[in-house]
C-alpha cells in the first residue's frame, strides 16, 4: 500500500473524524432553549464565530497560557454566545447551568457525528497493520490523534467508539502546545514510542490547512488535508503552496486513493 513508507500516521478531529451534527448555532440555540431563553440561531452562528475567535485571541488553548481552566474557558464561551450583539442579557448563573449542561453535552453522539468515510478508512488502516505486522514483534505504523482539543477528547473519542483505532490521543490543553507549533508534533513522536523514528516517517491528516497541513509540513512531517476547497484556492489564500494531490473532500477519497495505490507524495 502507498502508506509503507509510514511508521506513524495521525489525524486531526474537528472535520476530519467527526464533525457537529447540525450547525453550532441550531445546537447552542437547543441548549438555549432548554433554559428558557429564545433566540434568533442566525445570530447566535455570528456571536459564536466572534466569540471563539476572541477567546482563543484572549485566552489561547482553552485558557492554559492565561490561568484559566477550560471550564472558565467555555463558560466565557458561552456567555459571548448568548450576551452579545443585542442578545439576551442571560444571567450569569444560568449561563453556568448552560455550560455544565454543555461540558456533557459536547462528549456525546448528540452533538458529533463520524466524518464520512472515517470509521471505514481507520478498520483498513487497522486490517493492513494487521496484515503487514504478521510474524513481526512491532507493528508497521501505529496510529494516534493530534487535536487543538481540551481535556475532554479521549472520552469524546471512547463514546464516539472510535477510540480503540488510536495507539494515543494528544490534546493542545495537556500538552501545552497547540498545532501548528512543531512541539505537538515532536510530542507526537516520543507518545509514538517507535526507535529512531523520523518526521519525514509520519504522516498528519487534518482539515486545517494553517495548523494540520502546513503545520505538520513545517515539523518535517508529510501531510494531507481534508477540505471543500481546491488546492489552487487554497494556496491561493494562504500564500502558501498547497500541492494539488495533497487535498481530498473526505476520508473516503483518502482511502480510495491509498486502496488503490494511486497515491503522489
Amino acid at each position: 500500500m502507498s502508506l509503507s513508507r509510514f511508521r506513524l500516521i495521525t489525524f486531526d478531529v474537528h472535520n476530519t473524524l467527526l464533525q457537529f451534527r447540525s450547525s453550532p448555532g441550531k445546537k447552542y440555540g437547543e441548549i438555549g432553549a432548554m433554559f428558557g431563553i429564545s433566540n434568533n440561531n442566525n445570530q447566535l452562528v455570528s456571536n459564536y464565530v466572534q466569540s471563539w475567535h476572541k477567546m482563543n485571541r484572549l485566552h489561547p488553548n482553552f485558557g492554559l497560557k492565561t490561568k484559566i481552566t477550560y471550564k472558565q474557558w467555555w463558560q466565557m464561551m458561552i456567555d459571548g454566545i448568548f450576551n452579545e450583539n443585542g442578545t439576551h442579557n442571560t444571567p450569569p448563573e444560568k449561563i453556568e447551568q448552560m455550560t455544565e449542561h454543555f461540558m456533557e453535552y459536547f462528549k456525546t453522539s448528540v452533538f458529533w457525528q463520524h466524518c464520512y468515510g472515517s470509521v471505514d478508512f481507520l478498520n483498513y488502516l487497522k486490517l493492513q497493520r494487521h496484515v503487514e505486522s504478521s510474524g513481526q514483534k512491532e507493528p508497521p505504523f501505529k496510529l494516534g490523534v493530534i487535536s487543538n482539543f481540551d481535556p475532554r477528547l479521549d472520552v469524546l473519542l471512547r463514546n464516539m467508539k472510535i477510540n480503540h483505532y488510536f495507539d494515543f490521543v494528544l490534546n493542545s490543553y495537556d500538552v501545552g502546545y497547540m498545532k501548528p507549533a512543531p512541539e505537538i508534533f515532536d510530542r507526537a513522536m516520543k507518545a509514538a514510542e517507535i526507535k529512531d523514528l523520523k518526521p519525514h516517517q509520519c504522516l498528519h491528516i487534518g482539515a486545517t490547512p494553517a495548523t494540520d497541513y502546513f503545520g505538520a509540513r513545517n515539523a518535517g512531517w508529510y501531510s494531507l488535508l481534508v477540505h471543500e476547497k481546491s488546492a489552487e484556492e487554497l494556496t491561493r489564500k494562504y500564500g502558501q503552496l498547497v500541492e494539488d494531490n495533497h487535498v481530498f473532500s473526505s476520508l473516503f477519497d483518502i482511502h480510495k486513493k491509498i486502496s488503490n495505490d494511486y497515491m503522489r507524495w
